[in-house]
């Protein structure tokens, strides 16, 4: 009997092993992640019941005292340690502290590129209790000051090499007696000041700890800006509770303190500042920082640095590996992309999609994943949301995403709705797009939309034209237009030439029926030209053109 007992017992633990592996593969996997997550749940439970938060610089600070000669930061063969960091952002901190009138809560932003100054400044404000505000510094003129001015801030500190792109501004932040501070020594412009030369005479001894300590995790600190779903960029407020949690990713899914992060995307982005620095901070890792991405010298980087992990978004990598599974609820819903709204059944409801099949992603809004909306106007929040989605009075945020999940659970990102379209890792608005192309005095109207490119990730530019009456296109004029007021990414890549616009039933341009017909010249019945920088010029896009675009040697 015993034996008997004994082959029962192995034969049913077997048994539950060829299940597990046949029917649930990832089940320790998952078992080991939500035990993370419980951890870290529990820590922030514990901020909210002692009215004391340990905030992501607090931690940094910490790290710099456990580990102060550990490399944080490597910027171009320079090695930046953790105490390096901490001594250069007291210093920054005290500048600011002794020759400003900043104060704890003031909303200070940045325009900086990717650089170890960047960290200085925005830990050093920190420091001091203020709210910082990132600029995305692809953004120029009108948008630039909109960025600025819907964020609140009293201060604005400029990279040396971004003081160019305030130049058109800079009499409206005077107006509004913004103060402006340069990371350089010297400056032409009298109304700016300067930092560097400030920093030799300041102590690096840490400010009062009082100015930057947080009693509630929902309090704000940061702002960052989204590319504009509706036109202009908005201000996405930062709570602590959301640097946290981004902070906690890279441990979250294996990360250890022996790893060093190779990142690439800019700093301005949460997905390099919250996920990238500030998971290196929490595991006390090390970060290779690069001023931007380039093919080329990725591999040579990673075996030159050791790198081990590599932070980025879908258009650097064609796919993911090992991608971990997202604990967070989310739904993907029917969508209808030319009437640019979700799919609802005949009881109002919207339906789930199936695996396989493209669809909305939208995420329940609750106390546990509250959404904190947008700085300003209220009603790019309520945009935001969806309301009796499944039942009523439910409420869910609409990412404006359109993802596929396939059999195996991963999720992979397909396009933007709406005015918006995904270039270069980009979010193009194309409304803003249009109106800077029709600020031409001989263009009446213009439509822009995006169009797919074989082997690339997400829709190029493209925009339609009508000319105003006894008008001719002037091809340069538009190419200096597109290059001077826009980011590279947001440039039309392509234009065609129109005598009628079509619209919706509400008067809509109609961007669908343009999207399918695509740029081939041999199918479309206009005239279309492409952008080429070596003529400077818009130039009409002929087949041989055509061909090499489709082929790939014309790189885009």
């Amino acid at each position: 009997m015993d034996l008997m007992w004994v082959t029962g017992l192995l034969a049913g633990l077997f048994a539950l092993h060829f299940l597990q592996r046949r029917f649930f593969p990832y089940l320790w996997i998952d078992a080991r992640y939500l035990w993370k997550v419980v951890r870290y749940g529990l820590r922030i439970e514990l901020y909210k019941v002692t009215g004391r938060v340990v905030t992501v610089v607090d931690d940094f600070m910490r790290q710099a005292q456990r580990i102060p000669d550990k490399p944080f930061v490597i910027y171009q063969d320079q090695v930046h340690t953790y105490r390096d960091v901490d001594r250069r952002s007291n210093k920054v901190a005290r500048v600011f502290l002794d020759h400003s009138e900043v104060k704890k809560d003031d909303t200070v932003a940045m325009l900086m590129s990717n650089e170890p100054d960047f960290l200085h400044v925005w830990f050093g404000l920190a420091k001091l209790g203020c709210r910082v505000a990132f600029l995305n510094h692809n953004v120029r003129s009108r948008s630039l000051l909109h960025c600025f001015q819907s964020c609140g801030a009293k201060m604005l500190v400029v990279g040396e090499d971004m003081l160019g792109t305030l130049e058109e501004i800079l009499p409206n932040l005077q107006e509004d007696n913004i103060s402006v501070w340069v990371m350089s020594k010297d400056t032409p412009l009298k109304s700016v000041n300067t930092v560097m030369d400030k920093l030799e005479s300041v102590t690096d001894e840490p400010v009062p700890a009082k100015l930057c300590q947080v009693t509630s995790i929902k309090d704000a600190t940061l702002y960052i800006f989204t590319s504009g779903t509706t036109g202009l960029p908005k201000a996405a407020v930062i709570s602590q509770l959301q640097t946290l949690k981004g902070a906690a990713g890279i441990w979250a899914f294996g990360g250890k303190e022996d790893d060093i992060v190779y990142i690439t995307l800019p700093l301005y982005h949460s997905a390099a500042s919250l996920i990238g620095i500030g998971g290196c901070i929490y595991l006390g890792a090390t970060c290779l920082l690069k001023k931007k991405f380039s093919a080329s010298q990725f591999w040579t980087d990673c075996k030159k640095y050791n790198v081990t992990v590599f932070q980025y978004i879908g258009e650097l990598c064609r796919y993911l590996c090992n991608q971990p599974v997202i604990l967070l609820p989310f739904e993907l819903i029917k969508y209808d992309i030319q009437k640019d709204e979700p799919i609802r059944n005949e009881q109002g409801w919207c339906d789930h999609v199936k695996k396989g099949e493209t669809g909305l992603l939208i995420s329940e809004v609750s106390p546990k994943n509250p959404f904190f909306g947008y700085a300003g106007n209220k009603t790019h929040t309520t945009k935001k949301l969806l309301c009796d989605v499944f039942k009523k009075g439910d409420v869910y945020f609409n990412t404006g995403d359109l993802m596929v999940q396939d059999y195996d659970d991963f999720l992979y990102f397909r396009d933007r709705i709406g005015d918006t379209f995904r270039w270069k890792g980009e979010n193009v608005a194309t409304t803003e797009v249009s109106d800077i192309i029709g600020m031409l005095t001989f263009i009446q109207e213009a439509n822009v939309y995006g169009v797919p490119i074989p082997d690339h990730e997400g829709k190029i530019g493209m925009v339609s034209i009508i000319l105003k009456p006894n008008e001719t296109l002037d091809p340069k004029s538009v190419y200096e237009q597109v290059v001077t007021y826009l980011p590279s990414y947001a440039q039309p890549r392509f234009l065609r030439l129109q005598e009628t616009m079509e619209v919706t039933g509400t008067f809509k341009q109609q961007k669908f029926r343009l999207v399918e017909q695509g740029f081939n010249p041999s199918s479309v019945p206009d005239p279309i030209y492409f952008l080429d920088g070596s003529e400077k010029s818009y130039v009409p896009l002929t087949m041989d053109i055509y061909d090499r675009i489709q082929s790939g040697k014309i790189k885009l």
